[in-house]
């Protein structure tokens, strides 16, 4: 499944000499994120801070990015280093003659080096209905490597545009969200959570996005909990809250 890897890198690298040669509209995105914990999908995988930097190039409805996480304290005897790197490729769009809905579809290829888990890839697909209020959207996500478990997930977000403006180069906004994950059988056996298809987290979302120019600060809190009783039985922590500092800019 490397295979996803480098088509990741060679989508970065077609987009940026098509940028060079004036044949696309390519857009760029440096994001670092400072986190106290790093919670995927309600587990809690590192009970103290991480650095997660992140890219990600957009050609159209396209979108190409790589993902890391370091970490930043002595857990698990990995300070200092990188345990993990995302590859993702996804593509977005409006559903042809339904203006309310939009499709995506992407694959994720996961990598842990410094670390004795194997990489494993995720294919998913979803729905997102635009022009409705807080825009519900469901995807599915399913392990094809390692897991072979799917992953269904349900959101809801809305963000206050300019929710406080200094002047129009200089505001804030305000933004939140709230996710549902469940994931089947196959894919809570896979992550040692439980023997029967359960409902896994539930996760809430606070951001003030501080806007300058091309720059944005985003300070974040956040919460999840694991809901079954089994699958909190089998979580080391079930309750995680934890604060962020994200700094991105475009170009």
């Amino acid at each position: 499944m490397g295979k996803l890897r480098i088509s990741v890198l060679s989508f970065l690298l077609v987009c940026h000499t098509m940028s060079i040669c004036g044949y696309a509209e390519v857009n760029y995105t440096l994001n670092t994120d400072l986190m106290s914990k790093y919670i995927w999908r309600g587990q809690n995988l590192n009970d103290r801070s991480v650095f997660q930097p992140s890219i990600s190039v957009s050609d159209s409805n396209f979108t190409g990015s790589i993902w890391g996480n370091q970490n930043w304290t002595g857990v698990n005897d990995h300070s200092g280093e990188f345990t993990e790197f995302d590859y993702s490729l996804d593509y977005t769009h409006a559903i042809p003659g339904i203006d309310w809905l939009s499709g995506s579809a992407g694959m994720i290829y996961y990598t842990f080096p410094n670390t004795d888990f194997a990489s494993t890839t995720e294919v998913y697909g979803g729905l997102t209905l635009t022009n409705v209020p807080l825009s519900p959207s469901i995807k599915i996500y399913r392990d094809v490597d390692e897991i072979k478990g799917t992953y269904y997930q349900l959101s809801v977000g809305h963000t206050l545009e300019k929710f406080y403006k200094w002047n129009e180069q200089c505001y804030c906004d305000l933004a939140f969200g709230a996710s549902l994950g469940y994931g089947n059988s196959t894919y809570d056996k896979g992550y040692s959570l439980a023997d029967s298809s359960q409902f896994n987290d539930l996760t809430l979302s606070l951001g003030l996005p501080i806007c300058y120019g091309k720059w944005t600060i985003k300070p974040s809190v956040n919460y999840s909990t694991m809901l079954s009783e089994e699958v909190r039985q089998n979580t080391v922590k079930s309750d995680n809250a934890w604060v962020g500092l994200g700094i991105s800019t475009n170009f």
